[in-house]
Order: C-alpha cells, then structure tokens, then sequence
C-alpha cells in the first residue's frame, strides 16, 4: 500500500474508533487530560507501527491493545502498587446478575433508563477501583483480552491477573450491591443476599 492509502485507511478509522478509544483510555485513567494524552500517545504508536500490521481487518483490537499496552507500560514507571483486601469468597456476584446480556436486548423507555443507570453505576464502582485492578477488568471484561494476553502486557503471572480479576470484581459487586441498597432496590446485606439464592 502506498503512503497516500496508509494515511487514508488509518485517518478512517481512528475516526471511526475515537469515542471508543477515548471512552476506555477514560476508564483506564479516571481522568479526562490523561485519557487525551494516552490516545493521543496510543495514535502515535499506532501509526509508526502501521506497517507491521499485516491483517487491516485487525485493526480494532490491534489499536486497543496499543492503548492497554501504553496505559499499562505508564502504570509501571510511575505507579506503586497498592494491594486492597483479601479475596472475597462469598460466591454471589451482582455484578454478574445486573450485566446480563438480555438486559441490552429490551427496547421499551423502563429498560432502557435503567440500563443507563446501571452504566453509570457501573462507570462510577469501576473509577473507584485501584489502578491495578481497574486495568484488569477493562482489558479482560470490556477489551475481551485473554488472561495469559494481560499478564504479557502487565509482565505478571497469570495467577496475578486472576486474582487482581477476582478482587476487582468482588469489588464491584460490593459497590454495585451498595448502590442497589442505597437505591432501595434490595434489602440487607451482601451476606444475606446470597443465603436467598
């Protein structure tokens, strides 16, 4: 492909994958000025490493993986890591309850309002979590990395990732099942909600 095709084909799609590039760099980052600079920075690299791209029909997950690569690799200079409490073993998951599938499926005005309280209750639990697990749930659960493709990218061992993937999401659903209380959608505790099932 000749310059003039390498600048059109990429032009078109960051174009196309700009608010979703923004939107996880947001996530990654909890911080609007940052996420900027991590596109911009992931935009960059992208194109000086275009010409290795020998699938174009790859280029979504291949530009998301420059994004998670480049958050993770600035996570690592600057960070120092924080480990949060032990892992929760209780086995009941609202986080997994509430993200159902068919829950995006209904089209009447109820679903969706409550479909984009749960997004925001979401965004809100997920920008509350500690760096390092943050990263993990966006690459594994909203990027669809495998855990072996994180751990590569976090230079950690598989069985770190798993953990940091357990924690956070414990955590979510301890924050979730706050949020529900707090909206007076269930009753009790966390504890209690899993002795029902």
């Amino acid at each position: 492909m000749c310059a003039t095709d390498n600048r059109t084909f990429f032009a078109l799609r960051i174009e196309e994958l700009a608010d979703r590039l923004y939107g996880v760099a947001l996530r990654f980052t909890r911080n609007r000025a940052a996420a900027e600079d991590l596109v911009s920075e992931t935009v960059v690299k992208a194109w000086a490493h275009l010409p290795q791209l020998e699938d174009r029909t790859c280029f979504e997950k291949w530009i998301f993986r420059i994004l998670a690569n480049t958050f993770f690799s600035q996570c690592r200079h600057r960070r120092e890591e924080t480990l949060a409490a032990e892992e929760d073993e209780d086995g009941f998951s609202l986080f997994d309850r509430l993200h159902q599938p068919f829950l995006l499926w209904w089209g009447n005005p109820e679903q969706e309002l409550i479909n984009k309280l749960l997004c925001e209750d979401l965004d809100r639990a997920l920008g509350a979590l500690p760096d390092c697990y943050r990263a993990v749930v966006v690459s594994v659960d909203l990027l669809g990395h495998s855990y072996a493709e994180v751990a590569g990218m976090l230079g950690v061992p598989v069985g770190t990732v798993r953990s940091r993937l357990n924690r956070a999401r414990s955590q979510l659903q301890r924050a979730l099942w706050q949020q529900a209380q707090a909206a007076g959608l269930v009753r009790g505790s966390l504890d209690e909600g899993d002795a029902h099932d």
